[in-house]
């Protein structure tokens, strides 16, 4: 599910290359690998493959990234993939029901590593 992508153009994460020292941190523990570091200055590669965890702007020392961190759209992202369908955000899904995807996809998850 690595190749998957979020909404298109729903993601809070900007990065201000003019603080950017290009250390790289926010390459390294990106698990999207949304960012790249060329010429001492990290890049944007493709913001809608950012899942809004924040790690980036956790280990940014140079206060250069900012995310609303949360899970993103990865329950609209999740059913898409079931479903075969592009990903639609619908914003109308109860806790209900994002609770019992959770679970699901924790009890595969769960379920593959126990095997």
């Amino acid at each position: 599910m690595n190749d998957l992508m979020y909404i298109n153009d729903v993601v809070t994460l900007e990065l201000d290359v003019s603080k950017c020292s290009g250390c790289g941190l926010c390459a390294i523990v990106c698990p999207h690998r949304v960012f790249t570091v060329e010429d001492r200055k990290a890049n944007i590669t493709n913001r809608d493959k950012c899942m809004e965890c924040g790690a980036c702007a956790l280990n940014c020392r140079d206060q250069a990234i900012t995310v609303n961190q949360g899970v993103g759209c990865a329950a609209a992202v999740i059913t898409g993939y079931f479903k075969k369908s592009e990903p639609t955000c619908g914003c109308s899904v109860s806790f209900s029901k994002y609770e019992i995807m959770i679970r699901i996809i924790i009890s595969i998850y769960y379920g593959k590593r126990l095997h």
